[in-house]
């Protein structure tokens, strides 16, 4: 049965994906070499060679800064929102700012004719100016403890490729056009997420949750987006109900699972695990 939390977290959590795929930080950016377009032509126009390639390549330089920098700011969201990710490899923000500050400055230096000690003014402005605006990438690596033999980066890595798999489930679940399945695998994503975080907080629980990771998680990636193939192609009723039970075990197993972390009591769950892999073999998913 869908309790208020999970009914209501959900579409939160829906909103905030969206908002950190199409948040409209960062699109400044791709407006403020727009200048540049008729200068290029009008360098063209007068055979200016040198303010062809500055104003081409200034043109190039700042939309590679907004891509770098629309990337920084979605790895900062994943980052902040999420305990179980590793900070972002490049500091694609500051490297943003670097580019920018290169632009300007040549642009300044070899297109505006200033002299090089203004130019260099310039491209500190523009330096400091997205540091003000944005900041620089965060670098603190989110630590989890070792535990039960497991080293932290084992079970941070394994956590990892667990937040990936929901996210795939979720896109997965996105092409499929029945409200009554998206919203059972959109409960099945929440349990996901929470027993995930129970994981990240109490890392004893990952011996026990191993399975579960490995074998439950990617089951319910593969036969949704199995769905989300086949479902397009057919309108067969009893592949609909197939899926509807496959689902309906799933999500259940899911809150068990979920519940029994938070009861440490793993016995009578692996019976249940291994009840569903049955299941999912039977059904053509394993």
């Amino acid at each position: 049965m869908m309790t208020p939390l999970t009914h209501y977290r959900k579409p939160k959590q829906f909103i905030s994906n969206k908002l950190q795929r199409y948040s409209p930080r960062g699109l400044l950016i791709y407006f403020l070499p727009m200048a540049l377009i008729p200068a290029t032509i009008i360098a063209l126009g007068k055979g200016n060679l040198l303010g062809i390639i500055v104003n081409a390549s200034g043109f190039a330089l700042y939309v590679f800064a907004a891509w770098c920098l629309r990337k920084g700011l979605q790895a900062e969201t994943i980052y902040a929102q999420s305990p179980i990710v590793r900070a972002p490899k490049l500091p694609l923000k500051k490297l943003a700012a670097i580019i920018t500050a290169l632009a300007t400055g040549l642009i300044a230096w070899l297109g505006a004719r200033q002299s090089f000690p203004v130019a260099l003014m310039f491209a500190g402005g523009a330096f400091l100016g997205m540091y003000l605006s944005y900041g620089f990438d965060l670098r603190q690596e989110k630590k989890i403890a070792d535990a039960q033999g497991y080293s932290g980066d084992e079970i941070l890595r394994m956590l990892e490729e667990s937040s990936q798999i929901i996210r795939k489930i979720e896109q997965a679940n996105d092409k499929i056009r029945n409200t009554e399945l998206n919203q059972r695998i959109e409960n099945i994503c929440a349990i996901a997420d929470r027993i995930l975080a129970e994981i990240e907080s109490d890392p004893r629980d990952f011996r026990r949750a191993r399975k579960f990771l490995n074998v439950y998680l990617d089951g319910a990636r593969q036969v949704t987006e199995g769905y989300a193939k086949t479902h397009q192609q057919t309108q067969s009723g009893q592949l609909e109900q197939n899926f509807r039970n496959v689902l309906e075990t799933i999500e259940t197993v899911f809150q068990e699972q979920h519940q029994k972390l938070l009861e440490e009591d793993v016995f009578d769950l692996d019976v249940k695990i291994e009840v569903l892999t049955t299941q999912l073999k039977r059904e053509g998913i394993l």
